[in-house]
């Protein structure tokens, strides 16, 4: 069985050591208003265990959450009980998730209380990497709302490790990589807008996260060629990556991705 283990790879200058993919849960907590394809069924507890339990035979220890995904860090608290060490877990400020629809709130008050919130329920007093969940306004929100240095205080308290931004443009993850320790960037087949982030990454020793990996562009592919290969071998073709957040529940899928991304990295080497 093709696995991960022994191909993690440091986050930047974090200190942290994490494997190219990461587990993303936002179908473990949220079933309203998330972009998928086709519907799915909440997995309950003993298939959200099965799911994790596999991750971490497969060699995955990057696990990626949010408020804003539901219930998602109120079940991985009981679920990761006893194997904190084992995990980097990311979660996110700014971004709420209530009654079927999104708001967000960036003010270092709303970033402190929901960092503790997050805390409580993930059962932990130190979260690995925390990610401002950016409404698209990036620069914006980096300069003028205070987040960045509320989540600085917080990395001084020892309540995070490290800190960045889930954004969607350049600017911003450059301003992101400049004053804080990460970013999370759209890159895949159909989107590589936000390459000059990577290659900022790459220079400086910044840690990268991809978001949407594989929203593969299988029309534009020939027959014949995986496009989950032809996905990995472009994000681990780039120094700048260090792990890519895939959210699947199928234990098929997942798999499946885990091979073929431990083949795209061995063959690489």
């Amino acid at each position: 069985m093709k696995t991960l283990h022994g191909l993690e790879r440091p986050f930047g200058d974090t200190g942290l050591m994490v494997s190219p993919l990461g587990l993303g849960t936002v179908k473990l907590g949220r079933d309203q208003g998330v972009k998928y394809p086709s519907g799915f069924t909440i997995p309950d507890d003993r298939e959200a265990r099965q799911l994790l339990d596999l991750a971490r035979e497969l060699g995955i220890n990057l696990i990626d959450t949010a408020p804003a995904y539901g219930r998602s860090e109120e079940r991985l608290g009981p679920l990761l009980r006893g194997q904190r060490d084992a995990w980097v877990i990311v979660s996110k400020v700014g971004e709420e998730f209530e009654g079927g629809q999104s708001h967000f709130d960036f003010s270092p008050a709303h970033t402190r209380l929901s960092l503790e919130r997050s805390l409580k329920r993930l059962e932990t007093d130190i979260i690995d990497l925390v990610l401002v969940h950016s409404d698209g306004n990036d620069v914006a929100i980096l300069r003028d709302s205070g987040v960045y240095e509320t989540l600085a205080e917080l990395k001084r308290e020892g309540k995070v490790r490290a800190f960045g931004l889930s954004g969607k443009t350049v600017e911003g993850g450059l301003l992101a990589l400049e004053r804080g320790d990460c970013a999370m960037v759209t890159y895949n087949l159909n989107e590589q807008g936000e390459r000059p982030v990577l290659d900022y990454a790459a220079e400086h020793s910044k840690g990268i996260l991809i978001k949407k990996a594989l929203a593969s562009g299988h029309a534009c592919l020939g027959a014949g060629v995986d496009p989950v290969r032809a996905s990995f071998e472009l994000l681990f073709g780039h120094p700048g990556v260090a792990s890519a957040i895939i959210g699947t529940i199928n234990p098929l899928h997942l798999s499946h991705n885990v091979a073929t991304a431990a083949a795209v990295i061995r063959g690489s080497h």
